[in-house]
């Protein structure tokens, strides 16, 4: 049986373009950066050109870039140093955010009594910028707005300039976006809508797993989050993964290349999707945006109650189709994630995040249409086509 993928939210296929990169540094290069001789010269200078490459893409200069093992990392980095080192007594944000953000808060409230604020979502996970702006101007404290830049279970995507110009307006407050689903897919520019910090990490956009980085504003500087030695201009110790890195950059260069094509091939099997899902089937609901601010690529399906809908997930599996019903990071749990209560999402209704690639096909779209065919109602007139 040949599988489908629709689970590209959680992880993508690594490009064998930057398979090739990687496997040529790791035969090549494989010399320790921080040595002076010849093979750590060469390791170092492949580290550069990353950073160099990524600095392009978000329109940052090179010393703004920084390489950490994952977003997560670098997330947990930039919440708990700037209330450790820049005074952040206050941290808006939103509950919908991921994990990384969500656990760091409960941390930080917990262990060190910061002031955690969430906003209101609507039932598409929209953040009210009205509430935002009453909050910002009136804070007396040193505070940190950490909003994702494309929710990563339902799609929905903030208005990065609107929420740049608002905090800009406050000199109390810095931004912080966790782009982890946006970077590679959408253009990013950090001189446009000035952030404070961002973060990515490459195995979101076919590159490797264990890659990530931050860029940090020169104008807000935080120190290391992990001690030892110098590496990262003293930013971050450890060895640093140099094959990892030249293939993230590897990857986030052939997605910005090939951006126009992969929206335009991706939003073709999205709309396929769609179309077929609310033609032929009962009762069938999207969760987040769908008329703008929105990423193509996350598609949050609500099937009705019925008693097959408790089994959709492992039925799917069985099927050869990998889909997911949330964040993999909360992998193995049924119930609504937190993402989904926060919208209001039925809890007797059932969600299934389906997310594609630039590997993905219509016809997979089609074939996962017929085998749904078998799970959920379909109306009348195509039960036959089951």
């Amino acid at each position: 049986m040949e599988r489908i993928y629709f689970d590209n939210a959680s992880t993508t296929q690594l490009d064998p373009r930057v398979q090739k990169k990687m496997i040529d540094v790791m035969k090549n290069h494989y010399g320790n950066p921080s040595s002076i001789h010849y093979h750590g010269r060469h390791a170092r200078s492949i580290i550069e050109d990353a950073r160099k490459r990524i600095a392009n893409v978000v329109k940052a200069s090179i010393g703004e870039i920084f390489f950490t093992s994952s977003a997560t990392e670098a997330n947990n980095m930039i919440l708990k140093n700037c209330v450790e080192y820049l005074g952040v007594t206050q941290i808006i944000s939103a509950p919908t955010e991921h994990h990384c953000i969500l656990h760091t808060m409960d941390y930080l409230r917990d262990e060190k009594g910061i002031e955690i604020i969430l906003l209101d979502v609507d039932q598409n996970g929209n953040i009210y910028l009205d509430q935002l702006r009453e909050i910002a101007s009136n804070t007396t404290q040193k505070t940190l707005v950490s909003l994702m830049l494309g929710n990563n279970e339902i799609g929905t995507m903030i208005d990065l300039k609107r929420i740049s110009e608002l905090c800009k307006t406050y000199p109390k407050v810095l931004l912080h976006t966790d782009s982890v689903q946006a970077i590679g897919k959408y253009d990013i520019d950090v001189n446009k809508t000035p952030v404070a910090f961002l973060t990515g990490t490459a195995h979101k956009f076919h590159g490797p797993k264990g890659a990530g980085f931050f860029y940090m504003n020169d104008e807000n500087i935080i120190p290391p989050f992990i001690h030892g030695g110098a590496q990262e201009r003293n930013m971050r110790a450890g060895t640093e993964n140099v094959i990892g890195i030249a293939g993230m950059a590897e990857a986030l260069e052939i997605a910005i290349e090939e951006q126009a094509l992969i929206i335009e091939h991706i939003t073709e099997i999205r709309n396929r999707f769609i179309s077929r899902l609310l033609t032929e089937f009962e009762d069938i609901e999207i969760n987040g945006n769908t008329e703008d601010l929105y990423m193509h690529h996350i598609l949050s399906i609500s099937f009705p109650a019925t008693p097959k809908a408790d089994m959709l997930m492992f039925n799917l599996d069985i099927s050869g189709i990998s889909a997911s019903s949330g964040s993999a990071c909360s992998s193995g749990i049924e119930n609504d994630s937190h993402v989904l209560i926060a919208i209001g999402h039925k809890a007797e209704r059932k969600t299934v995040r389906f997310s594609f690639s630039k590997f993905n096909t219509v016809q997979e779209a089609d074939a996962v249409i017929e085998k749904l065919k078998s799970m959920t109602p379909v109306k009348p007139e195509f039960a036959h086509a089951g």
